[in-house]
């Protein structure tokens, strides 16, 4: 899940290697792709507006952390220093082939999907309402969000989308 994110894209190589995995997904014919992606504008070349990007992301990434795990639970400090760190660490001081986290936002995961030649599927309202439900029951904050747009569903902190899940099938 969300690997598709670390192959380089067209800004940093010419054959884009993201196209060249879709097509072989397509090729195999799949009864149905589900794309789950971290959502994310902090794939930019520019150094000013990727940090920018990114600084908003992880902000309500840790505020999310802050609001529901305690200071000294294991998991979160794991979660913060290995993975939230590492993914900090080469955003901002990675360029090029270098830098492996290239998140996109899933309106561009869209347009790619589409342009390779998968068809998005509807979501069942019924699955809709039963996940929004379990979220009211469970969560035990209101900060966390989810949406639906077109044929994605949509994950967040605060209004801010982290994650995006969708269903796919070669057109």
């Amino acid at each position: 899940m969300f690997e598709l994110e670390h192959l380089l894209d067209e800004s940093v190589v010419l054959d884009n290697p993201r196209d060249a995995v879709l097509r072989l997904i397509k090729k195999a014919n799949p009864g149905i792709f589900v794309h789950s992606i971290v959502n994310g504008s902090h794939d930019v070349p520019f150094f000013v507006s990727r940090f920018r990007e990114a600084l908003f992301h992880y902000s309500a990434l840790f505020n999310m952390l802050e609001t529901n795990i305690d200071r000294e639970d294991p998991t979160r400090l794991m979660f913060e220093k290995d993975l939230f760190g590492r993914e900090i660490m080469n955003i901002v001081a990675c360029e090029g082939c270098e830098r492996v986290e290239r998140p996109q936002t899933y309106k561009q995961w869209q347009l790619q999907n589409m342009r390779i030649g998968f068809r998005l599927l509807p979501l069942d309202q019924r699955v809709i309402d039963r996940l929004k439900k379990r979220l009211r029951q469970d969560a035990h904050d209101t900060n966390f969000m989810l949406e639906v747009d077109g044929g994605w569903v949509l994950q967040g902190w605060k209004g801010r989308i982290l994650h995006a899940s969708s269903c796919w099938v070669p057109a």
